[in-house]
């Protein structure tokens, strides 16, 4: 797994983080535990452990959200990664192959709320685990109760500047922002504004397509529920598309597992359309607005 020191941690979530860490170290056989955050639309994740110095603000690094290891897999696809280190090490031998001997078994539970993978955690046991239903169960309600407490601070929290155009890109990416005005009008705009750049890429027509049609639910979302416009970034790196939108006031999470089937139900059946569409998708909420992202990818994305 590569890291790389972060340039920052979380401050908004710097008491979250250690109240979480703690109570994830605290339950019973684990002598380590670890906390991930996605960022960036999903391209990296923040990571941080409880045998780091917490007595100051945590020590974040920063891991490739395209490693394939165990953590990553429960972000990417909101699924819990558990078992000895027996049972995991057929799929993920050299993740494996660095744990201490202390560690017997391994949790890795999805961070959620409102429908969306925040991030996940994980658990170094010193003893085997059965993982049995009762106690797979209360993995998951930890990782819901830690999202629950997550999303509160988000909201709460104010930004000095949310702009995508600031955010870093990768090295070697592509990337290109367009503002979009208050105006429905505008998603027509978005839309050969995407056209063009994915074409001038050389994105192929489907995953084009794909993204033409996400990023104009997503646009038309924006401009419905708010009255500030929005911004919009695509960014292509090692032929992953990743589309952000970030609206200014807007604060509406909709869960698309529970939209009911109402043909009015506009927000929702959008979000349904990009769930289904895209390879995964989320969204970063602060009391400024809502920047929600999908993801794109090859068949094979470390082939690109």
């Amino acid at each position: 797994m590569t890291y790389t020191v972060a340039s920052r941690p979380v401050p908004e979530g710097e008491t979250w983080t250690q109240a979480a860490l703690t109570e994830l170290a605290d339950v019973p056989a684990v002598h380590r535990a670890g906390l991930a955050l996605a960022e960036g639309g999903g391209r990296r994740l923040l990571f941080t452990a409880s045998d780091r110095d917490l007595e100051r603000d945590a020590q974040w690094c920063e891991i490739d959200a395209n490693e394939d290891v165990p953590l990553v897999h429960a972000v990417r696809t909101g699924e819990a990664v558990l078992g000895s280190l027996e049972n995991l090490a057929a799929r993920y031998e050299a993740f494996i192959n660095r744990q201490l001997p202390r560690t017997k078994a391994l949790a890795f539970v999805p961070v959620v709320a409102a429908g969306h993978v925040l991030g996940a955690y994980v658990l170094f046991f010193e003893t085997p685990q059965r993982f049995d239903q009762p106690q797979v169960t209360e993995l998951a309600a930890l990782g819901a109760r830690l999202g629950l407490q997550l999303r509160h601070i988000q909201r709460a929290t104010m930004h000095v500047s949310r702009s995508l155009a600031a955010e870093p890109v990768p090295p070697g990416a592509k990337a290109a922002d367009l503002a979009v005005a208050a105006d429905l009008r505008e998603v027509g705009i978005a839309r050969h504004f995407a056209l063009i750049t994915l074409a001038a890429w050389g994105v192929d027509d489907v995953m084009a397509g794909d993204a033409i049609l996400c990023l104009s639910e997503l646009v038309t979302n924006a401009l419905l529920h708010t009255e500030a416009g929005c911004d919009l970034r695509l960014v292509l790196d090692q032929g992953v598309l990743t589309t952000s939108v970030r609206d200014g006031g807007s604060t509406v999470v909709v869960d698309p597992g529970s939209v009911a089937g109402d043909p009015l139900a506009v927000h929702g059946r959008g979000l349904q359309v990009v769930d289904a569409s895209s390879t995964r998708w989320g969204s970063e909420l602060d009391a400024g607005g809502m920047t929600v992202w999908f993801v794109l990818e090859p068949e094979n994305p470390h082939a690109a």
